[in-house]
């Protein structure tokens, strides 16, 4: 969720055409609903609105200085793949693999590489 942020903050303050990043909305909004459910059956739905919080400061404080947003899109994709390391670390740890499959990982990996 980070990364499409940043990407959608960035490519709206160096004025690309909306053509070129109309999805990200979409994405984000999939993104914020299944936080949503994730947070409600959980039973943490109070910390959807500090999430909400952070996110809303986070989305102003990128473009306080041209740099911070600079920054910000060179670590998209430090962040993407420390994610999928975090997941594969989980998955280690419970020697279960549930739903996941060897083609959803590969391209996964793929689009993170």
């Amino acid at each position: 969720l980070f990364s499409f942020l940043v990407f959608l903050r960035y490519q709206i303050y160096y004025g690309y055409p909306l053509q070129t990043y109309l999805e990200y909305p979409i994405i984000i909004a999939q993104d914020v609903i299944l936080l949503l459910f994730i947070l409600r059956f959980s039973g943490k739905t109070k910390r959807a609105l500090f999430y909400a919080v952070t996110f809303w400061g986070g989305w102003y404080m990128l473009t306080l200085r041209k740099w911070i947003i600079d920054l910000a899109m060179n670590l998209c994709t430090l962040i993407s793949a420390a994610s999928k390391l975090v997941q594969l670390r989980c998955l280690w740890q419970t020697k279960d693999s549930g739903q996941v499959s060897a083609l959803t990982w590969s391209m996964s990996a793929y689009t993170s590489a």
